[in-house]
């Protein structure tokens, strides 16, 4: 059996996996535990955005001829931004509110990352699994054509939520200017996203720029496993966005050594 400083190294993961799994369990009470409706917020916010959403692009019969429900469209776009958007937002300065949880031997600073990036990609997940088997139900949607394309693009988008999250996150604790410019930058981000359109819909010269953001693609890839190539032609390339994904979490997984230097110092 491997060690790690003489220490098995299935027990070090299950100190880890203990230790994650109390910061988490901090974390849902702090952050629903006490606040109006709790843990249901989770949902209402998309909801409400959904439902608006689905109202008013019935009323103006969209402007596309493309025939699909439009509450999918708008339920796999929201979502789509929440994963990424809500993620790196809920890491932003993150350690120093929890600094006094670093004196606990096992509590490292990449677990107070893990434990929110977890608890925030978990709750999405749920409200949009939620979301889609309600509307479902009540015959707003249909269920996907290809369930594994959907769970594929999800996986990628969770994936590029979390190494976002733990760049910018490790990022911020050098300056507080970074959640600042966050904020804009991620509104910004917001209509361009392909949470409101398909990248078909666009010029040839524009889909090329907009296909450089790697949640595009995730959320491209997604859209063609709801709505089928019959009804949708998605523009996407998964390798480039595993690529773009594996970069920011290795310079996610750097920056956090700087701040645990920066930590020990103080």
């Amino acid at each position: 059996m491997q060690k790690t400083n003489g220490i098995p190294l299935s027990h070090s993961f299950s100190i880890q996996r203990r230790v994650i799994g109390a910061l988490l369990m901090r974390e849902i009470l702090t952050r629903y535990g006490r606040n109006n409706i709790g843990f249901l917020w989770l949902f209402v916010e998309p909801m409400i955005f959904t439902i608006g959403v689905t109202a008013l692009w019935s009323v103006v019969k969209s402007m596309h001829n493309y025939h699909f429900p439009i509450t999918a469209f708008a339920v796999t776009g929201y979502s789509s931004v929440l994963m990424w958007r809500n993620t790196v937002s809920y890491v932003n300065h993150s350690i120093k509110p929890n600094l006094s949880l670093l004196f606990h031997r096992n509590v490292r600073v990449i677990d107070v990352y893990f434990s929110r990036i977890l608890l925030e990609i978990t709750g999405v997940t749920i409200s949009f699994v939620a979301l889609c088997t309600l509307f479902s139900v009540i015959g707003w949607m249909w269920l996907p054509v290809d369930m594994f394309k959907v769970i594929g693009g999800w996986i990628m988008l969770a994936w590029f939520g979390a190494s976002l999250a733990l760049a910018v996150g490790t990022l911020s604790e050098r300056s507080e200017l970074v959640e600042k410019i966050w904020h804009p930058v991620s509104y910004l981000l917001f209509p361009l996203s392909g949470a409101a359109f398909m990248v078909d819909w666009l010029p040839p010269a524009a889909q090329k720029i907009i296909l450089l953001l790697p949640m595009v693609h995730g959320l491209e890839l997604m859209r063609e496993g709801f709505f089928g190539t019959n009804v949708v032609r998605a523009h996407y390339d998964i390798s480039y966005m595993a690529v773009v994904c594996l970069c920011l979490t290795f310079i996610g997984l750097a920056w956090t050594k700087e701040v645990v230097r920066n930590v020990g110092q103080e």
